[in-house]
């Protein structure tokens, strides 16, 4: 009966969230056959900005309007943080052109949906 009520609480939780959740997933599993030289370095870096990330989606979601735009504009900044961290990654070799470009397309997407929700809370809020 436990398993079931995990499962209902992760189909409950918020897409964004989800998909976020989903990326790191995907990273954290790629970050395991790292070179031992660039797993401390280029790993960790990318590594931090992707949990960061994660922080900022999950306290966003619990914030009254007015924070939440201003968390959402920080996750943004991590989530560039992240790709620019993973395209070097890509370009030193960490990562093949398929790891690359899958966990890319997650955070396009992850990116087209904080921008889309930081957009209609600036639409919803009046500014202070």
């Amino acid at each position: 009966m436990a398993l079931n009520s995990l499962s209902l609480s992760l189909s409950s939780q918020p897409s964004i969230l989800v998909q976020a959740k989903e990326a790191y997933n995907e990273w954290f599993n790629l970050l395991n056959n790292f070179p031992r030289v660039t797993r401390g370095t280029l790993g960790a870096k990318t590594e931090g900005y992707f949990l960061e990330l994660l922080e900022c989606i999950f306290t966003a979601l619990y914030l009254p309007p007015q924070q939440k735009i201003t968390r959402l504009a920080v996750a943004i900044s991590k989530l560039d943080g992240v790709k620019f961290f993973l395209q070097l990654t890509w370009e030193n070799k960490c990562l093949s052109d398929e790891q690359y470009a899958s966990l890319s397309q997650k955070l396009q997407r992850i990116g087209r949906m904080l921008q889309g929700w930081k957009t209609g809370l600036e639409k919803k809020t009046p500014a202070k």
